[in-house]
């Protein structure tokens, strides 16, 4: 995968701490979203399709966020203001994350990784990866709807570069299992030990 700068971008790094769930447990979670090795397969090609089209995928994103004023205060203020630098910097992570669905194998690396993306989401490090004056925590609620947007928006980008019906089907199934499964591992620091 090729690296650039993208500011807060941590993955691999030997400073993220280590996530709590286990490759096992990994496992068993890709099972039970029916996630198979067709569907990396098929995740793999969606990588080769969005890549030339993350910033318009990511166009449609924003667009939903600025949209409704209860996800923008999520990149504003506490008085509501937004943040334009940390709507930009999350941006580039976003753009990599989209790709990083689709191209990263799912070990141990990818798994701390999606440790890091969730308590960014939280009270514990939201924020911290920017350094700014942002509301504190994203409700669970909001993290866990945001599944539909994020995967419904996708798939006319996915149908754009000429494959089969089946295959842009097979793609966009991918890419729901993908990101439900990364939604259920970034739920884990909102649940009450032993509840997760």
């Amino acid at each position: 995968m090729q690296k650039t700068m993208v500011p807060g971008y941590a993955y691999g790094s030997a400073e993220l701490p280590r996530s709590p769930v286990g490759l096992e447990e990994l496992d068993r979670l890709k099972a039970t979203v029916m996630f198979t090795r067709d569907d990396a397969e098929a995740l793999r090609l969606a990588g080769d399709v969005l890549e030339d089209q993350v910033e318009d995928v990511l166009d449609v994103w924003y667009g939903f966020v600025a949209d409704h004023p209860h996800l923008l205060a999520y990149f504003s203020t506490p008085d509501g203001q937004p943040i334009q630098a940390y709507l930009d910097r999350a941006r580039q992570r976003f753009g990599r994350w989209i790709l990083d669905t689709c191209r990263r194998p799912y070990d141990r690396s990818w798994l701390d990784y999606q440790e890091e993306i969730a308590l960014r989401h939280t009270h514990e490090k939201k924020n911290t990866a920017d350094g700014v004056d942002s509301v504190d925590n994203i409700p669970l609620r909001h993290v866990i709807a945001f599944i539909y947007p994020i995967t419904a928006t996708v798939r006319p980008f996915l149908a754009r570069k000429g494959h089969s019906a089946e295959q842009v089907e097979a793609m966009y199934q991918a890419w729901f299992k993908a990101v439900t499964l990364q939604v259920a591992l970034w739920s884990r620091p909102y649940v009450r030990d032993g509840d997760w």
